[in-house]
């Protein structure tokens, strides 16, 4: 069984370190995924002898490494997800990309269509189009380069790597949205869920998920 890269556990989440390259899910097909891994291992750490209960809360990309939360109580997701549907979350992106964007901090707005495996920024107004916001901070910057911290007003497909490559500074690695540049792996782009903050579904403590930074020896 891989090893896993648990952050925190207890009787209601499971926040796991997804490596770049992995799914989120299972597809329908017979393809590695974490939540499949993650049964695997809850079954085995707590000598489970039947269907282990475990769902993620949300997804991130194939290609984007960071955190991922599940819930292992049917309680815990449906609390997650409905706080998760008004936003009472955090979510903190690193992403290191190409070029400059303007100033030291600043927003994105942008109207995103979800086309076929992908996503393009449109004109307001374009049917079925989402608005898609978020706000970024510049942490550092060298050699045409820019590493930066970034938050999410809405969640939309794909979001951050159109909205950044729309932008003129494209995800490092992120080919499918014009990166011209290698990632550490093929697999992957330079895309950290980095840190996820919500509230306990049952204590309702204030909980903050961190992954560890797979940039600071990049930049």
């Amino acid at each position: 069984m891989p090893a896993m890269d648990v952050l925190y556990v207890d009787n209601h989440l499971l926040a796991l370190n997804k490596p770049a390259g992995l799914l989120t899910q299972p597809s329908g097909t017979s393809e590695d995924n974490l939540e499949d891994r993650a049964k695997a291992w809850v079954k085995a750490e707590y000598h489970k002898p039947g269907a282990v209960f475990l769902e993620a809360v949300h997804r991130i990309d194939r290609p984007v490494a960071g955190v991922v939360l599940f819930a292992r109580t049917s309680k815990a997701l449906s609390r997650l997800n409905e706080a998760m549907r008004r936003g009472d979350c955090e979510k903190i992106y690193l992403a290191l990309v190409t070029g400059d964007l303007p100033g030291p901090d600043g927003a994105l707005n942008d109207w995103l269509l979800h086309g076929d495996h992908r996503a393009d920024v449109v004109p307001a107004g374009t049917p079925g189009a989402k608005a898609a916001v978020l706000t970024y901070t510049v942490l550092r910057r060298s050699a045409g380069r820019s590493l930066l911290r970034i938050v999410l007003g809405s969640g939309r497909y794909h979001q951050i790597r159109a909205q950044l490559a729309q932008a003129g500074c494209p995800i490092v690695g992120d080919h499918k949205y014009g990166s011209p540049e290698r990632w550490l792996s093929a697999d992957g782009i330079a895309l950290q869920h980095a840190t996820l903050r919500i509230s306990h579904p049952v204590t309702r403590a204030a909980m903050a998920f961190t992954a560890p930074d797979i940039f600071a020896a990049v930049l």
